[in-house]
C-alpha cells in the first residue's frame, strides 16, 4: 500500500518505523518544519524528520499546508491510497481530506471520544484514570470527532507519569496502526461513529494548569503531578518564591497536617490538602535553586509549621 506520513513529536516515530518494517510503501513524509531548540536556539530537525532520514525516506517540511497548492499537487502525484497522521500539529484541510481512497487515517492517544483535544495522556493522568488507551479513526472536519477504526487498551499504573506512559501508548498505537490499515484494505474493519454525548475535552495545557489548588484533596495534586509532566508540572509558592514539586506520594495518618502548610516528621516532609490528605514531597525545587530531596530543604530551608504555601512574601 503507497500511503503518506504526517508526523512531528517522538509518539509518532513508532508507527512510521512499523509502516516501513511491515512493507507500506512509505512515498513522502511531511513534518513541522526545523525549529530554534536549546541553549543556543539552534535549528533543530523534529523526532519524525530524524526517524525518516534514517529510514531513507524522503521529506517535506511546509508552513503551511491548507492553500499550500505546491504541497497538494506533491500529495495529488502520488495519490496514496491513505495517509497517516500522528500528531502532525497542523489541521488537515478538506482537499487532504478528500485525496485518499482509504481516508486519512489518525492515531489519537485516548479511548475517543473521551479525551480529544491536544493533551490527552496528560488529561487522562491528571484526571485520575487507571485505563486510557489509543484510537484510531478517520479523519474528518472537526476536532478528533472522526469515525472511530480500532482502539486498544492502557492501564495507567500509580508510579506513571505522562511521560513513561506516552512511550507504550506509541508503541501499541504503531500495531494497532497496521492492523487498522490492513483491516480497511480488506474489509475487516467497519467505522463506526463517536457518541458525542460521551466525548471529553483534553485542551492544550496552559501553565497555570500546574498551580496548585490546595482547596482540593491531595490525590488531585498527585494526579495532576504525575499528569503535566514535564511541563507546566506542579508549583506553588513558598517565602514568596516558586516552588515546583517534581515527586511525591499520597500518604495517610495526615489529620494533623494543614492545607497549604509543611509538617516534618523526621526526614520526612509533608504536604497539606483538603479533607485531612496530604502528599509526602520526595523532591522538590526553589525557584533559582537546583532539584533538591526533602531531606536537603528540611535541612536547608527549616520550614516552619505556620508558613502558608501560595501566598505573597
Amino acid at each position: 500500500m503507497d500511503v503518506v506520513f504526517c508526523g512531528t513529536p517522538p509518539f509518532a516515530v513508532p508507527t512510521l518505523e512499523k509502516l516501513v518494517a511491515s512493507g507500506f510503501r512509505v512515498k513522502l513524509v511531511a513534518t513541522q518544519p526545523d525549529r530554534p531548540s536549546g541553549r543556543g536556539m539552534e535549528l533543530a530537525a523534529s523526532p519524525v524528520k530524524r526517524a525518516a532520514v534514517a529510514l531513507g525516506l524522503p521529506v517535506t517540511q511546509p508552513e503551511k499546508i491548507k492553500n499550500n497548492e505546491e504541497f497538494r499537487e506533491q500529495l495529488e502525484s502520488i495519490a496514496p491510497e491513505s495517509i497517516v497522521v500522528v500528531g502532525y500539529g497542523r489541521i488537515i484541510p478538506q482537499w487532504m481530506i478528500d485525496l485518499p481512497k482509504l481516508g486519512n487515517i489518525n492515531l489519537h492517544a485516548s479511548l475517543l471520544p473521551k479525551y480529544r483535544g491536544a493533551a490527552p495522556i496528560q488529561w487522562a493522568i491528571a484526571m485520575g484514570e487507571t485505563v486510557t488507551g489509543i484510537t484510531t479513526m478517520r479523519i474528518k472536519a472537526g476536532l478528533d470527532t472522526g469515525d472511530i477504526l480500532l482502539q486498544a487498551e492502557e492501564r495507567i499504573k500509580p508510579e506513571d507519569t505522562a511521560l513513561t506512559l506516552a512511550p507504550r501508548l506509541a508503541q501499541t498505537g504503531a500495531e494497532v496502526m497496521i492492523a487498522t490499515l490492513a483491516g480497511l484494505k480488506s474489509g475487516a474493519v467497519t467505522p463506526r461513529p463517536q457518541d458525542d454525548s460521551q466525548a471529553t475535552l483534553a485542551p492544550i495545557l496552559k501553565r497555570e494548569d500546574g498551580l496548585i489548588d490546595f482547596a482540593r484533596p491531595a490525590v488531585d495534586a498527585w494526579n495532576r503531578l504525575r499528569g503535566f509532566q514535564p511541563w507546566p508540572g506542579a508549583f506553588t509558592s513558598f517565602r514568596g518564591k516558586m516552588l515546583h514539586l517534581h515527586a511525591a506520594m499520597l500518604t495517610s495518618g495526615a489529620a494533623d497536617v494543614a492545607p497549604a502548610h509543611f509538617a516534618t516528621e523526621h526526614e520526612r516532609l509533608l504536604l497539606g490538602f483538603s479533607h485531612n490528605t496530604a502528599l509526602e514531597v520526595h523532591e522538590l525545587q526553589i525557584e533559582g535553586k537546583k532539584r533538591m530531596s526533602a531531606r536537603d530543604f528540611i535541612n536547608g530551608y527549616r520550614p516552619r509549621a505556620d508558613e502558608v504555601l501560595g501566598s505573597p512574601a
